[in-house]
């Protein structure tokens, strides 16, 4: 392990995390909200140990797999310990342990919160809790690799670390442009849901704030019934539509934008992502139809209360845009409603949105993986003298990245279950306890049970606020990146 490179890749990582202050620093200034101080000092001190960090130079300069996979874990834990720091010296969050997992959350777009009144909140910390989700959403390292072109060789070890989905294409030769293409694109996407937020007649600051949710798939906002608090079918149609459109791989804008309509339109895991998202959606519309006369459980003071289909269907539309892209908004509470209804949405949890988007969960594509893999092997089975391969988009799979997914796919589940055990410590419900594991290592925040769209993870005590926090960052690193620290071969020279 190279750890002087290790080092100093990480303190400049820590250094772009600490210029990422200064706007709601600018923020808290413009609107006067009284806590520039301590996010002036934070970012003072993630300035500070990035530069410390940063000064220590590598001998060699060669970035081998381990060290990015390395790299980006203690990136984002540094990180993630730092952009707490305003909420404790504001006294808000007067635990370090509470101040960790909200920011956590927050870099990892999780959006799992254990605040119980988030409006006492001041704007600027506000401001800060959600952009944190924009800044984590297309990914920090990604970020970093913009701003910073000279990181290292082979940086492309980094973007593998940190991007989400079985593979990593560059769509361009050199890793640095490829990282401008994907920011260009997300800032792009960004712009166009604020327009449309305006549009909708939501003031600057909370387009803003809603926009970073919807934009890293995160679910932070300004109000306690999220963006029920709106009531508006509007903005639950522009925030669904942006949700869905932030799910779906960013390669595929590259391709449309550059008018490879085959490599866009055709690519299989778009067509199954929308199948699954648009299937669900009208299964649940139906499921949610008799609960008119209680406004759907809708979370808004005074919600729709007839029983016109396009109404579930604009209800369930936002909740299962909202889940499968794992980015946690809601604007009714579906722990309300019907068990169906209930069950599917924990399902697409699983499943989660595309590869190469913000999205957590466990990616469409590999779902389309381990199903091809399980009907490769069933003929088999029947015909075990023929020959079978896996193919996905007219091109055969390798056997190396079929031997990744499932070992990914173990490797998530062993996680899931030994987390449940320890959380189930606490002694609240099998509901609430799986459902928080789900909801924190697929990146999605709310879950059922205690941890419902209206309810937070402040009951958990500190050994499974630490646990789900792991699972936050296991689930948004894609599992090896944060187990390969506990191996003893990584640290070898």
């Amino acid at each position: 392990m190279n750890k002087r490179l290790l080092c100093h890749l990480v303190g400049n990582v820590v250094r772009v995390c600490g210029a990422l202050m200064a706007l709601p620093v600018l923020v808290s200034l413009i609107l006067r909200s009284g806590d520039t101080m301590p996010l002036v000092l934070s970012m003072l001190i993630a300035l500070a140990v990035g530069t410390a960090m940063a000064l220590v130079q590598p001998r060699r300069d060669t970035l081998r797999a381990r060290e990015g996979f390395a790299i980006v874990a203690f990136s984002w834990i540094i990180v993630s310990f730092l952009g707490g720091l305003p909420f404790y010296f504001s006294g808000y969050i007067p635990s370090l342990v509470d101040c960790f997992f909200e920011t956590v959350s927050g870099f990892t777009t999780t959006g799992a919160t254990i605040l119980t009144d988030v409006e006492a909140l001041p704007k600027g910390l506000l401001f800060w809790r959600s952009f944190t989700h924009w800044a984590g959403g297309m990914g920090v390292l990604v970020l970093s690799l913009a701003l910073i072109p000279k990181m290292g060789a082979r940086s492309i070890h980094l973007m593998r670390a940190e991007s989400p989905g079985p593979s990593t294409d560059k769509l361009v030769p050199r890793v640095a442009n490829n990282a401008k293409i994907l920011y260009e694109i997300y800032v792009a996407l960004s712009l166009f849901m604020v327009a449309a937020l305006l549009f909708c007649r939501m003031d600057l600051y909370d387009a803003l704030v809603h926009m970073f949710g919807a934009a890293g798939t995160g679910g932070f906002g300004t109000y306690g019934n999220s963006i029920a608090h709106w009531n508006s079918a509007a903005v639950d149609i522009v925030t669904g539509v942006f949700m869905a459109l932030f799910g779906v791989n960013f390669s595929i804008y590259y391709f449309l934008i550059h008018r490879n309509w085959k490599a866009g339109l055709g690519n299989s895991e778009l067509r199954v992502y929308w199948a699954i998202l648009l299937g669900a959606t009208v299964l649940i519309a139906i499921n949610i139809m008799p609960l008119a006369g209680q406004g759907f459980y809708s979370m808004a003071e005074n919600p729709p209360k007839d029983g016109n289909f396009f109404t579930a269907l604009r209800y369930s539309f936002f909740q299962v845009s909202s889940v499968m892209t794992t980015t946690g908004y809601a604007t009714a509470d579906f722990n309300l409603w019907p068990q169906f209804s209930r069950v599917l949405l924990v399902v697409i949890m699983f499943i989660g949105a595309s590869a190469g988007s913000t999205g957590g969960g466990m990616k469409v594509i590999r779902l389309q993986l381990l199903v091809k893999s399980m009907v490769r092997d069933i003929r088999r089975t029947v015909h075990p003298k023929s020959v079978n391969t896996v193919k996905l988009d007219g091109h055969t799979v390798d056997e190396s990245i079929l031997s990744g997914v499932q070992g990914f796919f173990f490797a998530y589940m062993a996680v899931l279950l030994l987390s449940t055990i320890i959380v189930s410590l606490d002694g609240f419900s099998f509901e609430t306890n799986f459902t928080a594991v789900v909801a924190t290592l697929s990146n999605i925040g709310p879950g059922l049970g205690m941890v419902g769209p209206t309810g937070n993870f402040a009951a958990f005590s500190d050994l499974s606020k630490i646990v789900l926090s792991l699972c936050m960052l296991i689930g948004r690193l894609e599992v090896f990146p944060i187990l390969m620290l506990f191996s003893r071969s990584a640290w070898k020279k």
